[in-house]
């Protein structure tokens, strides 16, 4: 049965205004006018991510919906499914963000409006360790996983996202960058993926 729902989570410092993000928005709204979509602005607290993303879809059909998830959007995606039981999409995704994002820790600058700016505490360290369902037992499990892993990640290595996602449908990209900028060569493939109605 086709899928209803359709979640989409940025990446850090990113918003909705990215152009992975914009570009599903785009094709959702033309091509399954029926199915919701929702692409929140992530509060730069992982903690506060969590209680927002898992208010927002309390109700959604874990059968009925799926997740798409960049970068750190694609390390909450994991959590989604696995608490949903729904298929997800990791683009480029971040494997260990409590290990990569520790030099990042003060203000920083929103990709899409440099004026807008943050600051990433300390303590989102901790609180990133919420998300992580590598150790998870019993708690439910993700649906089907698509994994795209560009190899000229300039930010993130690939290599890691292919051991973390084994059981994934993996699509390696040679060259590459972390944004995806060939993702509409994908969006395609994206988005047959998710099987919505």
């Amino acid at each position: 049965m086709p899928n209803t729902h359709l979640l989409y989570l940025h990446g850090f410092r990113s918003s909705p205004q990215s152009m992975k993000a914009r570009q599903v928005a785009d094709y959702v709204a033309r091509r399954h006018p029926d199915v919701t979509f929702w692409c929140p602005q992530l509060p730069p607290s992982p903690a506060q991510a969590q209680a927002l993303v898992a208010r927002g879809i309390a109700d959604w059909p874990g059968a009925r919906m799926a997740v798409i998830g960049s970068s750190l959007g694609g390390f909450y995606a994991s959590w989604v499914a696995h608490h949903k039981g729904c298929p997800s999409v990791l683009l480029n995704p971040s494997t260990d963000p409590a290990g990569t994002l520790a030099r990042h820790i003060g203000e920083q600058t929103a990709w899409h409006n440099p004026e807008d700016r943050f600051f990433f505490r300390p303590e989102y360290i901790d609180e990133l360790r919420a998300w992580d369902v590598r150790d998870a037992r019993g708690q439910g499990s993700a649906g089907p996983q698509l994994l795209i892993a560009a190899q000229g990640d300039e930010v993130l290595d690939w290599r890691t996202m292919v051991a973390r996602y084994p059981q994934a449908r993996q699509l390696v990209l040679p060259g590459g960058d972390h944004a995806l900028s060939n993702f509409p060569e994908l969006i395609g493939q994206v988005m047959e993926f998710c099987d919505l109605a």
